[in-house]
């Protein structure tokens, strides 16, 4: 099974589904700022957005916001989990009229978004972490393709650190902040021990495999980006882009 693949089934289990928002909250607080930031780097660029494509919708969370900004956008939201987009729906009630909902793996996005040729924006948070950095290569010079000019790949995701040691020190910082989220009510993160050992198990089903920063910029850099840059971080959490420019 690919790591796409195995991700995908991750999000699959209904168990799992039913429980993501709340997860994210204690887990990933600051996919709001992720989220943010996207808007506002969107909602200040040239032209204002009339079409994005959200790579890993997820339960819609982004495209929320995006949605909510830009009243006259348009969206084509691709995630690789049927039950995931279902939620997706839900979530954003009379807007998922203006969303395009495509089911694929990322693998096939080339052929799912064959047609897209001049999206102002293709955006994704906390979905590419699960991509080897080969996979994300390639994903980057897809998105390179389905662009207007003068339209941003931006996205929010982890990231590793080179030195070992504070890798060390921020995994400590973020197994301390989700107990103190948690607040006793959630038997996984009890104290430090079993919120490590719930990371894990966490990460293993998911096959998350986040690389260093300076592969995911070389890697939007190669695929023809220009301008790339880090919008934001905060310790393991960030948000880089690029210009596809004219």
């Amino acid at each position: 099974m690919s790591s796409s693949e195995r991700s995908i089934a991750a999000y699959e289990n209904e168990a799992r589904v039913a429980s993501y928002d709340a997860d994210m909250e204690i887990m990933h607080p600051n996919r709001h700022r992720m989220a943010e930031i996207i808007v506002e780097v969107l909602s200040a660029s040239a032209r204002e957005p009339k079409l994005v494509v959200d790579l890993g919708t997820g339960t819609g969370f982004l495209l929320e916001g995006l949605l909510s900004r830009f009243p006259e956008l348009r969206a084509i939201a691709v995630d690789g989990a049927q039950s995931m987009t279902a939620l997706a729906q839900a979530r954003l009630k009379k807007a998922a009229a203006r969303v395009d909902f495509r089911v694929c793996d990322f693998r096939c996005l080339a052929d799912v978004c064959s047609d897209v040729r001049s999206a102002d924006a293709v955006v994704s948070t906390l979905a590419l972490h699960h991509l080897t950095a080969e996979e994300k290569s390639m994903l980057a010079r897809t998105a390179f393709s389905m662009l207007a000019p003068d339209g941003w790949f931006l996205c929010g995701d982890l990231v590793l650190s080179r030195d070992q040691h504070l890798e060390a020190l921020i995994q400590r910082m973020r197994v301390r902040g989700i107990v103190a989220r948690a607040a006793g009510k959630d038997p996984r993160f009890g104290n430090e021990m079993k919120t490590r050992a719930s990371l894990d198990r966490i990460e293993e089903e998911d096959n998350d495999q986040p690389q260093e920063l300076a592969s995911d910029l070389s890697g939007i850099k190669a695929a023809g980006f220009q301008h790339v840059t880090v919008l934001w971080q905060e310790t393991r959490e960030v948000v880089f882009g690029g210009v596809k420019c004219a």
